[in-house]
């Protein structure tokens, strides 16, 4: 038995982001851009290790709309437009750099964009989906859950039947596109309050995450901190993240990915180069953004000079950065093993966006980790459920109040700039159980208005609005969206009070408004 374990944990998540009404969304570019900077990317790097035969373990969670999204036939065909536009500027540019500095790094894109595109379009025909369950088939990737659209859980258990539909739409989804029963789910933002464990037992989850306080400030103190997981009185576990290891990653400062040898994120030929020539890549109303192309690295802290990506410099200090988390893990198990009666735990969890979309060369980092994790005697690559399995014992106590936004709670998804959702979220909430209690045994356009009902309060729920307002950044599309499902939901509920509903109006919010095509609207009852 080695002396400690380590469970890497990505939260891959997106926002809902489905816009037919436009030829060109800004926001569906969010999407897009993950799927080529961080969804395939970390696809290669597992694809490598399975072949390569090195013995890891890996836990991803999904969450439903980012399922949704990706096997959603209109936002395939509009990934292959968007890619088609990349492979064309890779094109221009592998021209435009000839001689300088900078062609091999365009030449590094545009070998990249196609291996993308190749992996998108002919090896998984347009569905990524296929990938990940197929890693999970091989027991080497453990895929869990997340809450239906992400919804800010302690905030909803105004109705707790709100909160139930959200883990209940998670688990049905998940169930639809992996044949199983999901094992974990990642609660949105890591939020938890006592009550949502009961929730969970009863759709079957084992486990769910918290920061490090949720478990250090349990109601009992933990006998072996966050490196062992507690039971709440469900029997359900949960696991604390480790501050250490997650420090080390996720910060731009003091963190691997602010290396100056690392690519910068923020210099982007979309606002480097000349209007005319990039116009064709941007925004169709000429706004400036984010191409995907950038040529320049971090170069130093506090200074707008930047010197040209050096791939083989970045290649080397991935390797350095790989061969130091692992040394740091081991002392860590070091240490901890004198003070445990079993092999302590790391739980390092993260946003799955992180590796390769703000950093980089994250994927290629990961891929270098497990094989250098799996060349060491003293720690072991563990899922949290694996572990389960190997230590079922462990001590019972209910986690605290907490999220891992700033300042540890609900700071951030409630404030100034937020709160005024909650009244109209909670009433909605409650109207929709009473509707779902009310009409038991709709059918026809009655029932599909239910469906459509839940899909626009799931949708308004969404835990990312409440953060765009708290952050500052792209408040508008936060507010209209939150609005709009609001507005709608209230729509339908006139409609069906009122015996009035609208079938073109239903059919055309069926039609933008699709996620979960087959939602049952009795989970709220």
């Amino acid at each position: 038995m080695p002396k400690g374990y380590l469970s890497i944990v990505l939260h891959a998540h997106l926002p809902y982001v489905r816009h037919p009404e436009h030829d060109f969304s800004l926001e569906e570019r969010w999407f897009y851009e993950a799927l080529s900077e961080c969804y395939i990317p970390l696809i290669w790097a597992i694809e490598r290790l399975l072949e390569d035969r090195v013995p890891f373990k890996l836990t991803i969670s999904l969450s439903p709309p980012l399922l949704c999204m990706l096997d959603d036939a209109f936002l395939q065909e509009r990934y292959i437009r968007h890619l088609e536009g990349l492979l064309e500027l890779c094109e221009k540019e592998v021209r435009r750099t000839k001689g300088t500095a900078f062609e091999p790094v365009a030449q590094m894109y545009q070998y990249r964009f196609r291996g993308v595109h190749d992996t998108f379009c002919r090896r998984y025909e347009r569905c990524l989906l296929k990938a990940f369950k197929a890693f999970q088939d091989t027991g080497s990737v453990e895929v869990i859950t997340s809450a239906a659209t992400h919804g800010y859980l302690p905030l909803m258990m105004v109705h707790p039947e709100a909160v139930r539909a959200q883990v209940s739409v998670g688990v049905q989804t998940y169930q639809r596109y992996f044949d199983r029963k999901p094992e974990g789910i990642w609660l949105p933002e890591c939020a938890y309050q006592p009550g949502i464990d009961e929730i969970l037992k009863e759709q079957g989850i084992r486990y769910f995450f918290t920061d490090s306080h949720g478990v250090l400030f349990a109601d009992r103190r933990p006998r072996y901190g966050i490196f062992a997981p507690i039971y709440c009185p469900t029997g359900v576990a949960a696991f604390g993240r480790d501050i250490e290891s997650s420090k080390q990653v996720w910060s731009a400062r003091e963190g691997y990915p602010g290396d100056f040898d690392y690519r910068e994120y923020y210099r982007d030929i979309g606002f480097d180069l000349d209007f005319d020539y990039v116009r064709p890549h941007i925004h169709p109303e000429g706004i400036r953004i984010h191409t995907g192309l950038k040529y320049y690295r971090i170069t130093g802290a506090n200074t707008h000079h930047k010197e040209p990506y050096m791939p083989e410099w970045a290649d080397h200090k991935t390797d350095i950065h790989a061969a130091n988390f692992v040394f740091n893990r081991e002392h860590q198990v070091d240490y901890l093993a004198h003070h445990m009666d079993r092999p302590p735990l790391i739980i390092a969890p993260y946003d799955a966006e992180l590796f390769g979309h703000w950093w980089f060369e994250g994927p290629r980092w990961l891929d270098l980790l497990m094989r250098k994790t799996a060349q060491s005697d003293r720690v072991e690559m563990m899922t949290p459920g694996q572990y389960l399995r190997r230590h079922p014992c462990n001590q019972v106590a209910t986690p605290c109040t907490s999220s891992w936004g700033d300042e540890g709670y609900h700071d951030v998804w409630l404030d100034d700039t937020n709160h005024w959702i909650y009244r109209h979220l909670h009433w909605s909430a409650g109207e929709m159980v009473k509707l779902a209690r009310d009409y038991h045994a709709a059918d026809g356009i009655l029932e599909r208005a239910l469906k459509q009902a839940v899909r626009e309060l799931l949708l308004a729920q969404s835990s990312d609005w409440a953060f765009i307002m708290a952050t500052g950044t792209m408040v508008d599309y936060a507010v209209r969206r939150t609005k709009r499902h609001l507005a709608n939901f209230k729509g339908i509920w006139h409609q069906i009070r009122e015996n009035r509903i609208e079938p073109d109006w239903i059919s055309a919010l069926e039609e933008r408004d699709n996620i979960f095509p087959h939602i049952d609207y009795h989970v709220y009852a």
